[in-house]
């Protein structure tokens, strides 16, 4: 007996209404999951008291301070404290050349309330507001966001990104850092990364050089989160933001949005924007009673800073070594 008539075209009917409905859940899921995973990120933060009351400057300007603490890490050495041995001023104009300054942690400066010292002391004394307060002195720039990261969230993003490769034109065998390195080009895990990061005594620019690392690593891992199969693996994203996340802590003001657009701040000045450190005078200053610091230049100071406040600093304005 033949089916009767309309039957077929009743079961390409529902084949089509399935396949509507799949394609319907497909999309909602497109779309649910950045929105889910931003709020999940956003619950991750942690936050910090650190921003100033000062005025305004144009643009958003990020201090980020890299931490040498050790708690959350897996890191076990003689280390106690914590003290910010990476001072960054990330700064996106309002038009113009965005900026990456790395400011050495010797810088010779004077502290609000506590005199004139080391600019990493001022962490020290006063954790990340004084040392958002002491910046902003420094540099006549206010700052917008304050990120500070944990030593090993260096590690543990580096490892989320699967390794980088970073460069160095000499052999070093340094034993405070644990960094050996044959002179070239290689591949580094989290924990190979770090040490590179850090090492400071084999170089022979000590903290200007280590700025110079700092600031490729971070190329390196921005280089690797910029990669377009990211958007297509949920998992590495979720280990990726878990792994960024976790020993970060921000200004009370900061969010993921903020964050967000700091990667995106940071990726354009790899690319196309002004990365190094500010005009100095002398490498080994020394005042009295605070051993060997970095002086900046005084005289082009004023208007470096400005430069890099109206997005009109250029590569000229940068320490020349």
């Amino acid at each position: 007996m033949s089916a009767p008539p309309g039957k077929p075209r009743s079961r390409a009917k529902v084949r089509r209404r399935r396949v509507l409905l799949v394609l319907v859940l497909l999309l909602v899921l497109v779309l649910a999951w950045p929105v889910g995973l931003l709020i999940w990120a956003n619950g991750q933060i942690q936050h910090v008291t650190a921003l100033s009351d000062a005025s305004p400057t144009p643009g958003t300007t990020y201090l980020l301070a890299g931490s040498d603490s050790r708690e959350g890490s897996h890191l076990t050495d003689s280390t106690e404290g914590q003290r910010a041995d990476t001072i960054m001023l990330l700064t996106a104009p309002e038009s113009g050349t965005p900026s990456l300054i790395s400011l050495p942690r010797d810088t010779f400066v004077e502290i609000p309330g506590y005199g004139p010292n080391k600019l990493n002391a001022a962490y020290s004394f006063g954790g990340p507001e004084l040392l958002v307060q002491t910046v902003e002195q420094l540099t006549g720039i206010t700052v917008d966001h304050f990120v500070e990261i944990g030593m090993g969230g260096v590690a543990d993003l580096v490892d989320a990104v699967g390794g980088v490769e970073l460069c160095l034109d000499y052999d070093v065998d340094d034993a405070d850092s644990h960094l050996e390195w044959e002179a070239g080009c290689h591949p580094a895990d989290g924990e190979t990364a770090l040490a590179f990061a850090r090492m400071r005594h084999a170089d022979p620019l000590g903290d200007i050089g280590r700025n110079q690392r700092q600031q490729q690593v971070i190329k390196a891992i921005s280089a690797k989160v910029a990669t377009p199969s990211l958007l297509v693996r949920p998992g590495d994203q979720v280990a990726l933001i878990d792994a960024g996340l976790g020993a970060v802590l921000v200004s009370d003001e900061t969010g993921i949005i903020d964050l967000g657009r700091m990667a995106l701040t940071f990726r354009s000045v790899m690319q196309d924007g002004v990365h190094g450190s500010p005009p100095i005078s002398d490498l080994d200053y020394r005042p009295g009673g605070v051993g060997s610091t970095v002086l900046l230049d005084s005289e082009r100071g004023p208007a470096f800073w400005q430069a890099v406040s109206d997005g009109i600093v250029t590569e000229a304005d940068l320490q020349e070594y």
